[in-house]
């Protein structure tokens, strides 16, 4: 037998075995591996849009524990604007289940440009941000997410041009209840009104299609239980249980014919806010049920107007 046919099936000879490392991975090798970290990882390069305006998309503000990472998308005016500028912060809806950080009703869905962008064009940077979904995690969660947005865009402020202590938060349906969440609790930093299209206010009170009592309900999937079954998670998820003296105006906007976030919702959270002395304007849209679905297209486009003159106004500072 030849050598070569005698070592077809042999193992090659090994080395002797290298000892276990006598600890675990070197700090160096850990941040290796690691992400940076949203507080100080480089930002994105910016897209030119239409007008001026740049975006940087996708850029992670925070990492919630065993989570993954919630990005924001952000909408910087044209380079022109002098000094820093107000910023929005737009919260989507979706029932607290669904939803993108992009979209803030389907009736805007084909605008060209998009709402964001003319907001931007308008001289307000717009940050459109992520959060958990109830699938992901239950109240308070979602409005974590968005104070962990608000003191990300505080803290990279300077190197983005942007004066957060002008920020209003901006939000329709299920993020028009985080939006009125943010701006009647303590936030840092603290908003300076409040945008909200159609947002629940109330979780302990039956209103319209709402029963506190089924744990199938969008409301009990946020709560992780019927709300009531949970009363003190009920009433701290509710918006008109934290009204308080001191807090920003508020521009309230409802469709008269809404069938699926009543009306009365947008109607007492005005009413607890006039008795604390807040600035509040409350505006209904006639014909239009939830969405704008119903409304004409001036309709929704008086909507927009309105909402972002509200933004603009000098009592918010931005102008």
């Amino acid at each position: 037998m030849s050598g070569a046919g005698a070592g077809a099936g042999a193992s090659l000879p090994l080395s002797p075995s290298a000892p276990e490392p006598a600890s675990g991975p070197s700090p160096e090798l850990l941040g290796l591996i690691g992400t940076p970290h949203p507080d100080v990882a480089p930002l994105p390069p910016a897209t030119p849009c239409a007008s001026g305006v740049k975006l940087l998309r996708g850029v992670p503000y925070a990492v919630p524990e065993g989570g993954r990472p919630l990005e924001l998308d952000l909408w910087l005016p044209p380079a022109a604007a002098e000094g820093p500028v107000p910023v929005v912060l737009c919260v989507h809806g979706g029932a607290w289940r669904r939803g993108r950080r992009e979209d803030i009703g389907f009736r805007m869905r084909e605008w060209n440009p998009g709402p964001f962008a003319r907001l931007a064009a308008s001289g307000v940077a717009v940050a459109s941000a992520d959060y958990r979904l109830s699938g992901e995690a239950t109240f308070p969660a979602p409005l974590d997410d968005l104070r962990a947005a608000l003191r990300w865009l505080g803290l990279r402020s300077g190197e983005l041009g942007l004066d957060t202590a002008r920020t209003v938060v901006w939000g329709e349906s299920a993020g028009g209840h985080l939006a009125s969440l943010l701006a009647l609790t303590v936030t840092d930093p603290a908003p300076v009104g409040a945008v909200v299209w159609y947002g629940p206010s109330d979780l302990t009170t039956p209103r319209g299609g709402f029963d506190p009592h089924s744990d199938a309900s969008p409301e009990a999937l946020l709560l992780g239980a019927a709300p009531a079954d949970v009363p003190e998670a009920a009433r701290a998820a509710s918006p008109v249980a934290h009204v308080r003296t001191g807090a920003p105006p508020f521009l309230l906007v409802h469709g008269e014919r809404d069938t699926m976030v009543s009306r009365s919702h947008s109607e007492e959270l005005a009413a607890r806010l006039r008795e604390s002395g807040v600035p509040v304007e409350l505006r209904y849209v006639p014909g239009a049920d939830h969405g704008w679905y119903g409304a004409s297209d001036a309709q929704v486009e008086d909507v927009f107007q309105r909402s972002l003159r509200f933004v603009r106004s000098p009592s918010r500072g931005a102008e």
